[in-house]
């Protein structure tokens, strides 16, 4: 083949004759939906737009509730709140994932603890969730990483033997299904994101869903201020669950409500991404076909459980020993010019990760000597997920996936096209 773009050749894809299809995707549906929206005066505070998607995305969920807030980060923490989880108490995580997933921890006083992930899926490693398992252990947080689904089989069975809240971390999978049953309706809480770069996206924004009123009462009120949300139907909370309001009608908390603006465009967002997903799982099909052919790509987990693929990254995993040696961060860039797109490593391992520092918010966490040791991110030992970082992860963008067939071949020509010139970046 040609030389590399990265050193002056000529790309396998012009992106300016040729672009990568536009995300977010938006058309007139949206504009109709914010000018009603601007002209009806309501704007915010559980405006009947907010309602209808809320409605929309349980029913789309296969949930009894689903409640809109400000972004995934608040609604991590909120689902936190709604368990009862706070000082003393320990919350297991994989440390791989974005710094929120932790970070929400710290924001409730709980402990964060970080185990491994599975090296073929990036997702928590069951195993490491139960030897992580302590006295103080009151919840776990599977992450569902880029296209891949935690193993919620095993997750949901540690969580009956322990007696502890499972919380899914959701930001990936809108609409992904394990067994049938779609992402956030399987553990005791579901959390979402509706960052401008998920598949379902309002720019920013989040949601919760469950199928437990006790929650559902409680997550609505976190998010209101700390109102108590008006009584519906027939239901009635189970006092004896220890998550209902003690006194009164008011709970401490703060605003973290979204706007009707931002509801009016997750509805029509909600109405695409099915058939959105559906592009993308055949193309990721076709695409992992034809790499899975390249001595050096290894393709992530295909698991027989997952029944409905959601991916807010295509992901691989890259050998270096089959292209020359060549090291992973020139591999990224090499591929990275002949399609005009980014091509990015997995998140940063949270033990090493710049963006998670509890230590440097002493006023904040510095709770009491022993919280502080137990916060510290770097006595955590992950050699997995930093094997994944440094060594072997490849993730672009779910609009590659969005793009015509023909447009897979073209990926799968830009990989080969860099091994058989891994040579000439070697002195690079």
């Amino acid at each position: 083949m040609s030389k590399l773009a990265i050193i002056g050749g000529s790309p396998v894809r012009n992106t300016k004759t040729n672009p990568w299809p536009a995300w977010p995707v938006w058309d007139k549906n949206e504009e109709r939906a914010l000018i009603e929206t601007l002209r009806s005066g309501i704007w915010s505070y559980n405006g009947p737009v907010e309602t209808k998607f809320n409605n929309m995305y349980a029913e789309f969920n296969g949930v009894k509730y689903a409640l809109s807030a400000a972004n995934g980060t608040v609604t991590l923490q909120m689902a936190l709140e709604a368990c009862g989880i706070g000082l003393g108490d320990e919350v297991i995580l994989p440390g791989l994932t974005w710094q929120a997933t932790a970070a929400t921890v710290l924001d409730v006083n709980a402990t964060p603890v970080l185990v491994d992930v599975c090296d073929d899926s990036w997702c928590i490693d069951p195993e490491k969730v139960r030897e992580a398992i302590s006295p103080r252990t009151k919840a776990v947080i599977p992450v569902h990483l880029y296209g891949s689904f935690a193993d919620m089989d095993e997750i949901m069975n540690i969580a009956r033997e322990h007696n502890l809240f499972v919380i899914e971390d959701c930001a990936h999978k809108h609409g992904g299904e394990w067994k049938g049953k779609k992402a956030g309706s399987i553990g005791d809480i579901g959390s979402f994101s509706f960052q401008l770069s998920k598949i379902l996206t309002a720019g920013e924004g989040g949601a919760l869903t469950t199928n437990s009123f006790n929650l559902f009462e409680r997550l609505d009120a976190l998010r209101n201020c700390g109102r108590r949300p008006e009584p519906s139907g027939t239901e009635k909370a189970d006092k004896g669950a220890g998550l209902y309001f003690d006194e009164g009608n008011f709970l401490q908390s703060g605003n973290y409500r979204i706007t009707e603006f931002q509801a009016a465009v997750l509805i029509e967002g909600l109405k695409r991404l099915p058939e959105q997903n559906r592009l993308r799982e055949e193309n990721a099909s076709y695409l992992n076909s034809l790499l899975k052919e390249i001595p050096g790509i290894s393709l992530m987990k295909e698991d027989k459980r997952e029944t409905g693929k959601a991916y807010y990254n295509f992901s691989f995993r890259y050998k270096r020993t089959e292209f020359r040696d060549l090291p992973l961060a020139k591999f990224r860039s090499a591929l990275s010019a002949e399609l005009g797109i980014e091509i990015a490593p997995s998140y940063f391992p949270l033990n090493k990760c710049s963006l998670y520092a509890p230590l440097t918010k002493p006023s904040r966490h510095k709770l009491n000597e022993d919280y502080w040791k137990e916060i510290d991110p770097a006595r955590f030992d992950l050699p997995v997920c930093d094997r994944i970082y440094s060594e072997e992860s490849v993730c672009v963008h779910h609009k590659v996936l969005m793009s015509a067939k023909s447009d897979m071949d073209m990926f799968a020509d830009a990989v080969r096209k860099v091994r058989i010139n891994a040579e000439s970046l070697l002195s690079r």
